[in-house]
C-alpha cells in the first residue's frame, strides 16, 4: 500500500515522535525507543489506520460524524476540516452530557466520533462508548485505548503533525466520496489546518 504523502512529508511534520512514556496498549505501534527516551511511531502503522479511518468516515454521512478537540492547537485543523467535509465540529472544551443527556440545548447524537487526544478529551471519549458510538482516535505513546475503535497511532500534541492528519484525511475523504478526483489539484495545504 503506497503512503498517503511521501515519508518525508511525515517525518518533517512530526507525526512520528511519541512521548517518553508508553502504555501497553500502544505498544504494538512503536518502531523503537530513541536514545533520549522518546518513542518512535511506526509510519507504515500510522499510514494504514489512516486508511482504515478514511475508509471508515467516507461510509458515513458527514452531518453524523463529529470532530472533538479540545487542545488549542487542534482548534483551526477541526474547522477547518468540518467546513471542507461536512462533519460537525467539536472544538474547544467538550462540555459532560453533550453525547448523554437530550436537555442539554447543544446535545448531539454523532453515529461516529474522531477525537484528537483520548487522554485529554476523556469525557467525550466515555460518553461516546455509552451512547454506542464508535471512536477513530489520533493515539501517542502515552494514551490509553480503552473504548477506542480506531487507533490512529501519531503525535497528537504538535500543530504541524494534527494539521497534516487532518489535511491528509479531509483530501483521501473528499476523493473517496467522489467530490475530488484523485489527479485533481487539492486546494488546501497542510499549513491552512495549522492553529
Amino acid at each position: 500500500m503506497e503512503l498517503y504523502v511521501p515519508q518525508e512529508t511525515y517525518l518533517s511534520a512530526g507525526v512520528h515522535i511519541g512521548t517518553r512514556l508508553k502504555n501497553g496498549s500502544m505498544k504494538q505501534y512503536i518502531y523503537r525507543a530513541r536514545e533520549d527516551g522518546l518513542h518512535v511511531i511506526d509510519l507504515k502503522k500510522l499510514d494504514e489506520r489512516l486508511h482504515m479511518a478514511v475508509n471508515l468516515l467516507s461510509r458515513y454521512d458527514p452531518k453524523d460524524v463529529a470532530i472533538i478537540g479540545s487542545k488549542d492547537n487542534a482548534k483551526r485543523a477541526i474547522e477547518l476540516f468540518c467546513e471542507i467535509t461536512g462533519c460537525a465540529p467539536m472544538a474547544g472544551r467538550f462540555a459532560p452530557g453533550r453525547l448523554t443527556n437530550p436537555s442539554r440545548k447543544d446535545f448531539a447524537e454523532p453515529s461516529l466520533v474522531l477525537v484528537v487526544d483520548p487522554g485529554i478529551d476523556k469525557q467525550a471519549v466515555r460518553e461516546a462508548f455509552t451512547a454506542n458510538v464508535p471512536v477513530i482516535a489520533f493515539c501517542d505513546t502515552n494514551n490509553g485505548t480503552k473504548y477506542i475503535d480506531l487507533v490512529i497511532p501519531t503525535n497528537n500534541k504538535g500543530r504541524k503533525a494534527i494539521a497534516l492528519l487532518f489535511w491528509v484525511v479531509a483530501r483521501e475523504v473528499l476523493r473517496q466520496k467522489g467530490a475530488l478526483a484523485s489527479d485533481e489539484e487539492y486546494a488546501y495545504k497542510p499549513e491552512d489546518f495549522e492553529a
